[in-house]
């Protein structure tokens, strides 16, 4: 019974003790098989026999105090029932779980005190390293990202001389693509329904709708513009005080759950979609094609975005000392039912003329 004990852990589990002296090789030797360090084609084949007969089982607590990794990543967003974040979320996990690690996600609600919490407590080093998606940055999130003491890649908008690896997108230029859509469409009554202006992707797609306007020569009506919340009801709510005080003949919604909202706020009034409102989502996930009629909507590479940050991630924990790296996701229009042409309006399509009339659009805010 004494050797038993030897050889076993307090809760009666195997240990490298009992592996060794089943395959009747060293501690040593038997530790080194284990933590994949390597030994002679016999001795791996030996304790790795010896180690399924016994039932052997790593301790994870024990290998991560060795080699100061927990073979956990975090992920921070605002809202995870939100489908973009499902959508960024899959593609993270994808890259980690193929890193033989396991992702945590957190539920910020957007309050920077929460992300500045998080952010904190990375000097514990529970994870290896995290991701985070906040729409407000601040000077103490700043701080946070730059005293961190386990590599932090930020998907969203940060100052050009952040030292942090960022992944963005350029919100302004996409909802310019929904208002270029819309004025081929026929359109020119074009309202646009928001997010909070104090946010990063609040105040990009404001002054993107507003530019836009402004290079179809298309003056902005206040009347037509209102802001409310990221979220279903909040959207549906603002359309409604939209529709209360004006007559759009279209709608551009800073994501899909406010494009949701408001295309039951136009159905319930008694608008069709998209004969009289035509209506254009941000985010394109599955929700606008779940919808009836099927959302139109811009991509803004959720999922793309998700799996670069989480290969530049697992690039820097392994090499910490890899310049800060800046990568950008282009947006793309995708034309669904619920923005068709109008019968009497141009066509979508216009060919490109040999020598466009004026420079593309430069963006200035991305988010």
């Amino acid at each position: 019974m004494g050797r038993k004990r030897l050889h076993e852990s307090a809760d009666g589990r195997p240990t490298v003790h009992t592996v060794a002296a089943r395959a009747g090789v060293s501690i040593a030797s038997a530790s080194r098989v284990l933590n994949g360090v390597g030994g002679s084609p016999e001795t791996i084949r030996k304790v790795r026999e010896a180690a399924a007969e016994v039932g052997y089982v790593p301790n994870a607590i024990a290998r991560s105090l060795q080699s100061q990794r927990t073979g956990l990543i975090a992920l921070a967003v605002e809202d995870i029932g939100n489908p973009v974040y499902v959508e960024m979320m899959r593609a993270i996990e994808s890259v980690v779980a193929a890193s033989g690690r396991q992702l945590l996600v957190h539920a910020t609600g957007g309050q920077i005190a929460n992300e500045t919490a998080l952010l904190r407590r990375l000097a514990h080093r529970y994870v290896d390293g995290m991701i985070v998606s906040p729409i407000r940055v601040t000077d103490d999130h700043l701080a946070a990202l730059v005293d961190s003491p386990v590599p932090v890649v930020v998907v969203g908008q940060l100052g050009a001389d952040a030292p942090v690896d960022n992944v963005r997108t350029d919100s302004r230029t996409g909802v310019g693509l929904a208002v270029d859509h819309l004025v081929a469409a026929g359109r020119r009554r074009i309202g646009f329904v928001n997010g909070p202006l104090d946010t990063v992707p609040g105040a990009a797609r404001d002054a993107g709708f507003r530019s836009a306007l402004a290079v179809h020569g298309i003056d902005l009506d206040e009347r037509l513009v209102e802001v409310g919340d990221f979220q279903y009801a909040a959207g549906r709510a603002a359309t409604e005080r939209l529709l209360a005080r004006a007559r759009p003949d279209a709608l551009v919604c800073a994501n899909d759950l406010i494009a949701v909202g408001a295309l039951h706020a136009l159905l319930a009034a008694g608008h069709r979609v998209p004969e009289d409102v035509a209506v254009v989502g941000m985010d394109d996930t599955e929700l606008a094609r779940m919808m009836f009629p099927q959302l139109s909507s811009v991509s803004l590479g959720s999922a793309e975005r998700g799996r670069r940050a989480a290969e530049l991630l697992l690039q820097r924990i392994a090499d910490p000392g890899l310049p800060a790296r800046r990568e950008q996701v282009a947006p793309s229009l995708a034309v669904r039912a619920s923005s068709a042409v109008a019968p009497d309006a141009a066509p979508l399509f216009v060919p490109a003329p040999a020598q466009p009339a004026s420079p593309p659009r430069t963006p200035e805010v991305t988010a």
